[in-house]
């Protein structure tokens, strides 16, 4: 259901008159709702978020016993030198 049917099924509720307030307050949150959802787009990954996921899960392999954060810098640092670090800041 499209916003602009739900703004239009909300006039005709107003329309019924007081009988249909608590279905008012309900569609309207509704309404709200669907606004939100819309508005939100997610953005594609950026290199580094790329370069990171798959640094990050062949560390994991290689190490699987090692702690998160330590593999997590492993990565990092290694973004520095990487050669796609380079390409994305053409």
């Amino acid at each position: 259901m499209s916003i602009d049917e739900v703004i239009r099924l909300l006039q005709e509720i107003k329309d019924l008159g007081e009988s249909g307030k608590e279905t008012v307050s309900k569609a309207k949150s509704t309404v709200k709702k669907a606004k939100k959802v819309a508005k939100k787009v997610k953005r594609a990954p950026s290199a580094y978020n790329k370069y990171m996921k798959k640094k990050l899960a062949e560390l994991k392999k290689k190490h699987p016993r090692s702690n998160h954060q330590v593999l997590f810098k492993r990565a990092a640092k290694s973004w520095k030198r990487s050669a796609e670090r380079k390409r994305s800041l053409k």
